[in-house]
């Protein structure tokens, strides 16, 4: 029916496995999620549905998002989100929960990564930086040269130079379903996922 649910960065824990093996794992508050609105390849050019996540006040919402909501019939919901999948078994008003996910299971986590602002090429690219002797000064960190002469006298696109770094869409895959709290919708990945605590993720079933 669905293969992907919406949820939040809880943070970081451990569970230890029968055997005494410490395994590190991320909780994700995954769902409950409504759907608000169906999209069909007909008529939007997309099978896609679109899912709320998070209960929030009305009065925190503007008109147009209150009233896409209101159309709909779904409560006053946070975060917006579509998700592509097969949309003749879901029906809007739907609420699909973490119990869509097994323990075993391989998913995917799209998330925004951590912003670490205007970073320079060691930090950004993993640049080894200067001799700090043979008469190297105040270029230890720098990037050197970027180009060449006359032709083709310019930068090339793509060059790995200092930037803004971080704050992207990044996707991890084949992360392991460790845990699976219905009652709490809490579900628990072995590993780490993209984004700071409180970030919303999408976690989807890997195929």
């Amino acid at each position: 029916m669905i293969d992907g649910i919406l949820g939040k960065k809880v943070g970081m824990a451990q569970i230890f496995t029968k055997e005494g093996d410490r395994i590190p794992v991320t909780v994700i508050e995954a769902g409950p999620c409504t759907v608000v609105q169906i999209k069909t390849n007909e008529k939007d050019g997309v099978n896609a549905v679109q899912l709320g996540f998070q209960e929030t006040k009305p009065k925190r919402l503007n008109k147009p998002v209150s009233g896409h909501l209101k159309k709909n019939n779904v409560g006053s919901v946070k975060v917006l989100k579509e998700l592509r999948c097969d949309v003749k078994a879901v029906k809007p008003g739907h609420v699909f929960k973490v119990d869509i996910f097994k323990v075993g299971e391989k998913v995917k986590v799209t998330g925004t990564s951590k912003g670490r602002g205007f970073a320079g090429v060691m930090k950004r690219h993993g640049f080894a930086g200067s001799p700090a002797s043979r008469g190297s000064h105040e270029v230890f960190r720098h990037g050197g040269s970027i180009g060449q002469a006359s032709y083709p006298g310019k930068v090339f696109k793509g060059k790995k130079m200092p930037g803004h770094m971080g704050n992207q869409k990044v996707t991890i895959k084949n992360l392991e379903v460790a845990d699976v709290k219905k009652d709490d919708n809490l579900i628990l990945l072995k590993g780490a996922v993209p984004g700071c605590n409180g970030g919303i993720l999408v976690i989807r079933k890997t195929l």
